[in-house]
């Protein structure tokens, strides 16, 4: 039994070392996608950066074919315990900073000098036997053994990790709410994991691995599991900061992520390393079937992972079934929301049965509203559909007749038209024509009956799409100021509640607002650059809503127009000097015209109406940067009532 645990405990602790280096580096990644403007995530990121170093080198090591190779990535690994200290200390002097301590040069400097020292210290052990010294092997582990200046390391390394307790010490003290002070324990405790994982073991037990090898095996498998749970718990005390979410979404990102990473990829290196020691017993080394285990473990958890992942987030970080109902409702919403091209495929399924059932060649639903017509949908020979032009100016359909469910059957030209009301139907939100192929549309019951049917749910399409339109508006209207309360909040979670009284700040910074500028112009007439534009948040863009029916992209395209206007000179437009930036702005961006052709017209060369237009966006963010500061003023005039 000891024999079969000796030979088992090593591959079970391969795979944790392996698993902890996944999970480390999964961490590091997600550091730096989500919160690489944050300095505590930026030094958490070279933590971790430091223990993916330790762990790999730990698994090259333990699988070596050699003591000579063993030893050249164990002082390799020693690089990254050298350098550990160090970044502990960088990272309890960037949390005292973000609880509203920061350093006043002593901190900064003791932290680059640290640094300094930790790669010389690195340089040393990697290249020298001052430190470290010769391989060795006891028990069937193999690792370095004490050189005779290794104190000067412990000496170097205790006081810097004492130091770096106090500051976080420090930094939980500084914590004034419950929820900063409970997560300022999970980062103390979580941070255990990186000197965990740094620790000598088999250096500072010597010949005790020889003597006792089942036991030290033992005690390294439980250190490496205890080190995978404290760095997820490190992870998610770090994720909070510099981060404007909600608590339940920065949750949900870190648990998916580690989900889809770490577990998966852990999961499938265990199924690769037991299957192949499992058929290698078996007398089967090189089986296909190794492969086929590892694909159909990956597979089969995916799908557990897609099945059950939003189950089990509402049930961990939600708390009260309110909560979970909400946010099913938001997750039902965002599954079944209604695009524009959703809601012209249905349409158009909806026409071709009407053409089936009428024998029409052509049909179309035009949408009606306070600002005119629109042509939804169609379907037919192009030819045989009403132009845009054509919508604008209705003439007065004569009467045919009425059908129940679909209401008065209409003739206007050589269309049949049946009105589409709301729910309440009183009010006429847009228009089904069918062409017309006789005098008048002739039906048995049955297709009477159909043809209501299918009229009505036209209606109700159009009527769910307005609904659906007026909620994303009071989302987009909304929008704003819950971010601005997401990043207030976030920049209070760690002491620096006072950050709450603050004045708000004046509008983005303009050199940022030009870029924006710049990329909304090269898509004015649609695109991502447009449609998801930082600039759609400005409250100037938000003034604008009610006058375009809630259209975000709308209203943004009248702010950029009225801020084109503001460039134009005094006068009759020329197209001379002073008037350049204005004419580039209006015939290459509003206008849509080719560079070419806006470069003859104002007799300049194409490099250098790329210089002027450039000039001219900067002059244009200036201006919108004067809206937003005039739209934030608050009011100075007064009626004088009496």
């Amino acid at each position: 039994m000891v024999d079969f645990f000796l030979n088992a405990l090593p591959i079970l602790n391969r795979i944790l070392v392996a698993g902890i280096a996944i999970t480390a580096f999964s961490l590091l990644l997600h550091a730096l996608t989500f919160s690489l403007r944050e300095r505590v995530a930026r030094v958490f990121a070279l933590i971790l950066g430091c223990i993916v170093l330790i762990t790999v080198t730990d698994g090259l090591a333990s699988t070596a074919n050699d003591l000579w190779e063993a030893e050249i990535w164990l002082r390799v690994q020693w690089v990254g315990t050298a350098l550990l200290p160090a970044a502990y200390l960088h990272f309890s002097d960037a949390l005292l900073s973000s609880t509203g301590r920061p350093s006043r040069g002593r901190r900064r400097f003791a932290v680059r000098a640290n640094y300094l020292l930790a790669a010389g210290l690195a340089a040393a052990v990697s290249l020298t036997n001052l430190f470290i010294t010769d391989i060795t092997q006891d028990g069937g582990l193999a690792h370095l053994r004490a050189g005779p200046y290794f104190w000067v390391f412990i000496a170097y390394a205790v006081p810097i990790l004492g130091w770096t307790g106090i500051n976080v010490v420090r930094a939980y003290r500084r914590c004034q709410t419950s929820t900063s002070r409970r997560r300022m324990i999970y980062l103390m405790v979580g941070s255990l994991a990186p000197g965990m994982a740094a620790f000598p073991y088999l250096l500072m037990l010597g010949s005790i691995s020889a003597l006792h090898p089942l036991l030290v095996r033992i005690v390294l498998m439980q250190a490496n599991l205890l080190v995978a749970g404290l760095l997820v718990v490190l992870a998610y005390a770090t994720a909070y900061f510099g981060v404007a979410y909600s608590d339940r979404a920065v949750k949900g990102r870190l648990f998916q992520w580690l989900l889809r990473g770490p577990l998966v990829a852990a999961v499938a290196l265990a199924i690769l390393v037991l299957s192949t020691y499992i058929f290698k017993r078996i007398g089967l080394p090189d089986s296909r079937l190794i492969l086929v285990a590892v694909v159909v473990g990956i597979v089969l958890l995916q799908f557990a992972i897609t099945i059950g992942r939003q189950p089990l987030e509402r049930a961990l970080f939600l708390e009260n079934r309110s909560e979970r109902e909400e946010i099913r409702r938001l997750q039902w919403l965002e599954e079944r929301l209604l695009t524009g091209a959703d809601l012209r495929q249905f349409l158009e399924s909806l026409l071709a049965a009407l053409c089936d059932l009428t024998r029409s060649p052509a049909a179309f639903v035009i949408e009606w509203h306070n600002e005119g017509t629109a042509f939804l949908a169609g379907v037919g020979p192009r030819a045989m559909l009403p132009l845009e032009a054509d919508l604008t100016t209705l003439p007065k359909p004569e009467v045919l007749e009425y059908i129940p469910g679909a209401g008065s059957l209409f003739r206007w030209g050589g269309y049949w038209l049946i009105p589409l009301h709301g729910p309440d139907r009183e009010e006429m939100i847009g228009l089904l024509g069918l062409a017309a192929i006789t005098e008048r549309l002739e039906l048995t019951p049955d297709q009477r009956e159909s043809f209501g049917r299918l009229t009505e749910r036209a209606a109700g399409a159009l009527a769910d799409e307005r609904l659906q339109r007026d909620v994303l508006a009071s989302l987009n209207r909304l929008m704003p100021d819950v971010e601005k309360i997401q990043h207030l909040s976030a920049a209070a979670r760690y002491g620096q509640a006072a950050l709450l009284a603050a004045p708000a700040e004046g509008g983005p910074v303009e050199a940022d607002l030009a870029d924006w500028v710049r990329e909304a112009l090269n898509h004015y007439w649609g695109g991502p650059k447009l449609t998801g534009s930082p600039l759609l948040t400005l409250r100037v863009v938000r003034e604008e809503l009610d006058r375009h029916d809630g259209n975000t992209v709308n209203a943004l395209r009248a702010v950029l127009r009225r801020a084109v206007e503001r460039v134009r000179p005094e006068g009759e437009r020329r197209f001379t000097s002073e008037w350049l930036l204005y004419n580039i702005l209006d015939m290459k961006f509003l206008e849509g015209k080719r560079v070419r052709d806006v470069a003859l017209r104002l007799a300049v060369s194409e490099a250098d109406l790329y210089r002027k237009q450039k000039v001219a966006i900067e002059e244009l963010a200036h201006v919108i940067a004067e809206m937003e500061r005039q739209s934030n003023e608050p009011a100075t005039d007064y009626e004088v009532v009496g």
